[in-house]
């Protein structure tokens, strides 16, 4: 297996595998632990190339026929939570997880979860770009998105059509993907995924197939468009939304999560993205802080330590 850095780009990082066996070791170092199965021959050819922009990693894979599993007993050893986002580039793939199976051929994006078992299939020589990162960097409930799983978002109609070309030109320009700009153009491409499975969810709340998710819908745009309100709390959703601060608490316990834990993430993820972003580079930690609805500069610093490891100015300067 040969790994390179690529020449003017630190960060790209490109893996050859000569071999399944060298295959299988990368694919689950490069992403989390996976079971692959491949050709009954020896001969197999797989590359990628990948760099990682602060929680967010992009590959872009070229490989021969294969499969790959995550199943409960990696997903029992793992700790980590996180989404992947697939968009075929070349030949076509079968994704399987949560009782539905996509098939997906260039231009098609799909979307599964490494916390629950899942399988993705490529019969012929294929070429497909993967952006993983954590449950909290999308902004939607993770138990939401449980029902839009192995879903197949055609690349070719609707906001597929809008989104998928945007994804694909990441992939042919990893290299400009650098420093925090590139940061910034990832989160951009996240957000609009999140557009993307927004409108798959409103459109299972229109088929009437959960009736949870429309109250959850309508909670999650609530609080996106109260998040910098630091009176923002259980009490106020609750009160906007005509239902007891029990039943709220309830909703949020059915996918995983607390109201506050909500909010408070959420509020994080949007000021670690504004300390990074190059545009606000001259606006101090503190109204970065309290433009997300953090008043208290020293509790704010706390938990954003707790959270990422570092103090908030020390990660501006690229700590």
């Amino acid at each position: 297996m040969t790994v390179q850095a690529e020449a003017g780009a630190t960060t790209v990082q490109t893996i050859v595998a000569g071999s399944f066996q060298e295959w299988t070791k990368a694919i689950s170092a490069s992403f989390v632990p996976l079971l692959a199965k491949g050709p009954a021959n020896a001969q197999f050819h797989g590359t990628m190339r990948g760099r990682v922009l602060g929680q967010i990693s992009v590959v872009d894979i070229t490989a021969g026929p294969h499969t790959v599993m995550r199943t409960s007993e990696l997903i029992a050893k793992s700790t980590g939570r996180f989404f992947k986002l697939s968009i075929q580039l070349a030949g076509t793939g079968r994704l399987v997880q949560d009782e539905r199976e996509a098939i997906l051929h260039p231009g098609d994006l799909s979307i599964y979860d490494t916390s629950r078992p899942y399988q993705l299939t490529f019969d012929d020589d294929f070429r497909t770009l993967v952006l993983m990162f954590p449950h909290g960097v999308l902004d939607l409930p993770a138990g939401a998105m449980e029902h839009v799983t192995a879903l197949r978002i055609p690349g070719d109609q609707g906001l597929g059509e809008i989104i998928s070309p945007f994804l694909v030109r990441l992939a042919e320009n990893l290299e400009a993907l650098s420093g925090t700009n590139g940061l910034r153009l990832v989160h951009n491409a996240l957000d609009l995924v999140t557009t993307l499975f927004n409108g798959e969810l409103d459109q299972l709340i229109e088929t009437g197939r959960d009736p949870h998710l429309l109250l959850l819908g309508r909670i999650h745009d609530y609080i996106e468009a109260n998040l910098g309100d630091p009176e923002l709390s259980p009490g106020s959703i609750a009160a906007a939304h005509y239902i007891s601060t029990r039943h709220l608490h309830d909703l949020f316990q059915e996918i995983g999560t607390t109201v506050a834990t909500s909010i408070r993430q959420r509020r994080l993820e949007r000021c670690r993205r504004d300390l990074r972003d190059p545009v606000l580079a001259d606006r101090p930690v503190t109204a970065i802080a309290a433009r997300w609805g953090f008043t208290d500069a020293a509790h704010f610093s706390r938990i954003f330590r707790a959270s990422f490891g570092n103090s908030p100015t020390g990660y501006r300067n690229g700590g």
